[in-house]
């Protein structure tokens, strides 16, 4: 059965799955990243793992897989297949493609970045279906963003489309680690959210999950909290919208699992503050954690379909 092999790479995990034709998960495992052993752990552990589903594919689908695509964390050159740079992995220019090529006995291999490839899938086959402009955003320990036009994701002339976490909410705010101050990902994001409560409530081990109970209970120091979170990312919502003009906004990542506690105040916020703008539909990721192992199944098969592999982008 033709099949492709689907990557994501984590700081601390990856996922991997055989992907068919029409998107079905044929087969998927896991594994720890193994960054305590070093950033060429990390890569040796990848290429070792994508020959192991290499070969589970040849054995129990009958052929080799017919190319390969990675999602990985940081800062990506897709046109050339490098990771530029992952903090959280310690890679300064690795050369994934080539690597996973070689490895793979030089079947085709595509590299996308982790948002963006997760991303594509909500956008094909998931929330956004259907939709020719879109704009995926995970809420995360961070928060980035995913542009989608006719059914790619934009990466932008250097590789940092979609950003939108860097946005200025607060002027003169919290200092962010990219050097601004007042980022909108230091106000909304699951781990903003989870310090805020953390110190509002007095108890370090608090999450973000947690306040979104104790809103749903009515505590009035969670409603403040959240309510302030809220405000931050319909701001910086408004401001990507004005800019961008998508049809529908998908919201993913750790603290779109509070649901309607989430979606419901959002979508009241982000009403608000429209004036001219089209309000497009706020929707919550449908693929979860396995919409990074599906674009990356999404980004080898187009790596079949298009006589340019330096289009395959995502």
């Amino acid at each position: 059965m033709r099949h492709v092999i689907a990557l994501d790479v984590g700081g601390t995990g990856m996922k991997a799955a055989l992907v068919g034709a029409e998107g079905q998960l044929l087969y998927r495992a896991r594994r720890a990243t193994g960054r305590e052993r070093g950033p060429d752990a990390v890569v040796d552990g990848i290429l070792d793992f994508a020959a192991e589903l290499s070969a589970h594919g040849e054995r129990q689908l009958g052929e080799p897989a017919a190319a390969a695509g990675v999602a990985v964390p940081g800062i990506v050159d897709e046109t050339h297949g490098i990771a530029a740079y992952a903090a959280n992995l310690g890679w300064r220019d690795v050369p994934l493609r080539e690597l996973l090529g070689r490895r793979l006995d030089g079947i085709p291999v595509a590299l996308g970045h982790d948002v963006r490839t997760g991303g594509l899938a909500e956008g094909r086959i998931g929330a956004g279906r259907g939709a020719d402009r879109f704009l995926f955003v995970p809420l995360g320990t961070g928060i980035a963003g995913a542009i989608g036009l006719d059914g790619r994701v934009e990466a932008g002339a250097h590789g940092f489309a979609g950003e939108i976490g860097h946005i200025v909410v607060r002027p003169g705010g919290s200092p962010c680690p990219c050097g601004q101050h007042g980022c909108l990902e230091r106000y909304a994001s699951a781990a903003a959210v989870s310090e805020a409560w953390a110190a509002a409530c007095g108890d370090p081990a608090a999450d973000a999950a947690d306040c979104a109970k104790a809103v749903t209970s009515g505590d009035p120091n969670a409603v403040r909290v959240w309510q302030d979170a809220v405000d931050a990312l319909a701001d910086g919502l408004v401001t990507a919208l004005t800019l961008l003009d998508p049809r529908i906004l998908i919201i993913g990542g750790g603290l779109a699992e509070a649901g309607e506690t989430l979606f419901s105040p959002l979508r009241d916020a982000v009403r608000r503050r429209v004036t001219f703008q089209k309000l497009p539909s706020i929707v919550p990721a449908a693929l979860g954690d396995t919409a990074g192992c599906l674009g990356a199944g999404l980004l080898a098969w187009d790596l079949l379909t298009t006589t340019d592999p330096s289009e395959v982008t995502a």
